[in-house]
């Protein structure tokens, strides 16, 4: 584990960050939690330990099974349905902990299970969707974590069709919260510009 994991205090929140979105929902950028020796460690750690899997999905009632790989862990055994399948969570690992404990730090927000996605590469991605799903807390807070590639992170609004773009470097932190999940989509779209893989680590608030 990195030294200043060993004492949380050695990290300070003094920054009262901007919400991105101009209407309808809070996203919040944290900046860079990690440095690069940090980030590194962390990624290493979690490709070797956590318990990946294919993702899968039901499409115009087909199943597609992901290039992308996921995995799902959590204070208790929760259940989490999304894209037609039930996924059960995994016990933390110590890592997974500690990286929790420094997001709560900076959202001030308290999560009880993390969505894992590992992105091979730049052509693999997420396509256009929301965090709406009843498992969830109503306007909770969804905070991602990216380590490896920077990816760009897309939003659309499901009304008017307006879209921002936001670019996630390692080690860095973004926040979606209050009715984010009800007015605005999401997704990291594929690139052939990267090569590099990407983890992205989703601490989430479940009922």
């Amino acid at each position: 584990m990195p030294d200043r994991f060993n004492n949380m205090d050695l990290f300070t929140n003094n920054a009262t960050p901007d919400n991105l979105l101009p209407y309808d929902g809070e996203v919040v950028y944290h900046g860079i939690l990690l440095d690069t020796n940090e980030a590194e460690h962390f990624f290493n750690v979690l490709m070797q330990k956590i318990e990946w899997y294919h993702d899968k999905s039901v499409i115009y009632g087909k199943e597609i099974i992901t290039k992308r790989k996921v995995a799902w862990y959590g204070s208790k055994d929760f259940s989490y349905t999304y894209s037609g399948y039930t996924r059960i969570a995994t016990p933390w690992i110590e890592e997974l902990l500690a990286l929790k404990q420094l997001i709560e730090l900076y959202t001030d927000s308290m999560y009880n299970s993390c969505l894992l996605n590992l992105y091979h590469s730049g052509e693999e991605g997420m396509a256009w969707h929301s965090d709406g799903e009843k498992d969830l807390v109503d306007n909770g807070s969804i905070a991602c974590l990216s380590l490896g590639a920077q990816r760009r992170f897309d939003f659309k609004h499901k009304q008017s069709a307006e879209k921002k773009q936001f670019d996630l470097p390692n080690g860095s932190l973004i926040e979606m919260k209050g009715e984010t999940q009800k007015h605005w989509l999401h997704r990291i779209a594929p690139t052939k510009k990267v090569t590099e893989p990407r983890i992205s680590l989703t601490f989430r608030q479940m009922k």
